[in-house]
């Protein structure tokens, strides 16, 4: 099986890498390409142990070191979004989208053009242009399988069942670091207590992420264009163990959940291996030592960021790329320190509520130069509002 990984040195991709390593031994598994940004030293040892065909680099001043790094293993050497469009292009059994936010949108939307499976981590993909990705997959009969732990949950209940007969889809949300603090308590959070997730082991920006709740808002948005469910039919509730990972609730009362210990290699390798399930060496649940499974109402007051996007789930335009957009730029606002914790959430919503914004509320994108305008615009504005201090 032919593969390529966009966005190989983040944490998902080292974790297929090395779902990758575990699984070579016994399956035909060759790594054509790999992406990824200013971490040139994995790059460049994952590049030579998996013995790919082309790297890539985002930022071009990484170029030289790359190409002297690599020029004696025969391995090409690209820099760019150009080269990495253009990697999104090479002919591929399963591809993996794993750039973090916006970055990830267009070379997704390319990979299904040219791929049997795209397996899908950048959310933002489906968020801001899940039309248009689901009529390219159609178009182009590729498979788009989820990779995030919530949705790959939901895809795996829903396996032999007719999704007509779904009442309700509940995802599970840890409550991140400050699920038991209060809100003064909050709106002095630091950066370093906004990246201390209780469970799960994630890169930076989205470790700030969950502890918003703005990732669990996007996947509500994504659970929407996956699986062709409305707003109504999508909860979130607080489940602090991150045992089970979301529900499926049909229209006889019945439930089925999807357990596993918090790791991402168990959602990648069965996209990697789908429709076939094929043994890893991975831990499961002891459920005799597996002391409880609690749950808990989601406080709106404290993460507010899923009240906003209820309101989207109700559209069907452009807002999912304008709240992306503006939620990317808080949080840069946030990790520079001139905004504090909650502020991320005022700012967000008060680019939504901006007339010219709402207008968008029911224009769907119809192309992906209409969503990059969306986000440059939103990216500009969000960047330009001032925020009342306390």
């Amino acid at each position: 099986m032919d593969i390529i990984i966009f966005g190989a040195t983040g944490s998902i991709g080292q974790n297929a890498l090395e779902v990758i390593r575990s699984q070579s031994k016994n399956h035909s598994l060759q790594v054509r390409a790999i992406t990824g940004n200013d971490n040139i030293d994995q790059l460049c040892k994952d590049a030579i142990e998996f013995k790919v065909e082309r790297v890539v680099t985002a930022s071009h001043k990484h170029m030289p070191e790359l190409k002297d790094r690599l020029s004696s293993h025969g391995i090409e050497v690209c820099a760019g979004t150009d080269a990495i469009l253009e990697t999104a292009q090479m002919k591929s059994d399963w591809i993996l989208s794993a750039i973090i936010g916006f970055h990830g949108v267009p070379p997704t939307l390319e990979a299904i053009k040219y791929c049997r499976t795209v397996a899908i981590a950048n959310k933002e993909s489906l968020v801001c242009a899940g039309k248009i990705a689901n009529d390219t997959a159609k178009m182009y009969g590729t498979t788009l399988l989820p990779v995030d732990s919530e949705h790959n949950a939901i895809f795996q209940c829903l396996q032999g069942e007719d999704i007509s007969t779904v009442r309700k889809v509940t995802l599970t949300a840890s409550g991140g670091p400050f699920l038991n603090c209060s809100l003064r308590e909050m709106e002095n959070a630091t950066l370093d207590q906004a990246l201390a997730h209780p469970t799960w082991s994630m890169g930076k920006r989205i470790s700030i992420d969950s502890a918003t709740m703005f990732n669990k808002a996007l996947e509500l948005i994504e659970a929407k264009y996956f699986f062709n469910l409305n707003g109504n039919q999508l909860d979130v509730i607080i489940h602090p163990e991150s045992i089970i990972h979301s529900m499926v609730s049909f229209h006889d009362n019945s439930t089925l959940a999807q357990l596993g210990p918090h790791d991402m290699k168990y959602a990648i390798a069965y996209t990697m291996n789908y429709p076939d399930r094929k043994s890893m060496p991975l831990s499961e649940i002891d459920f005799a030592t597996q002391a409880k499974l609690t749950f808990q109402a989601v406080d709106h007051s404290k993460f507010p960021a899923l009240r906003l996007a209820r309101w989207i789930l109700k559209t069907d335009g452009g807002l999912g790329a304008v709240f992306n957009a503006a939620k990317e730029v808080a949080l840069d606002r946030f990790i520079s320190g001139e905004i504090g914790f909650l502020d991320m959430t005022r700012l967000v919503e008060k680019v939504l509520m901006m007339p010219d914004i709402t207008k968008l509320e029911y224009k769907i994108p119809e192309s992906l130069d209409e969503v990059k305008n969306i986000n440059s615009w939103t990216r500009q504005i969000t960047n330009e509002i001032k925020l009342n201090s306390n």
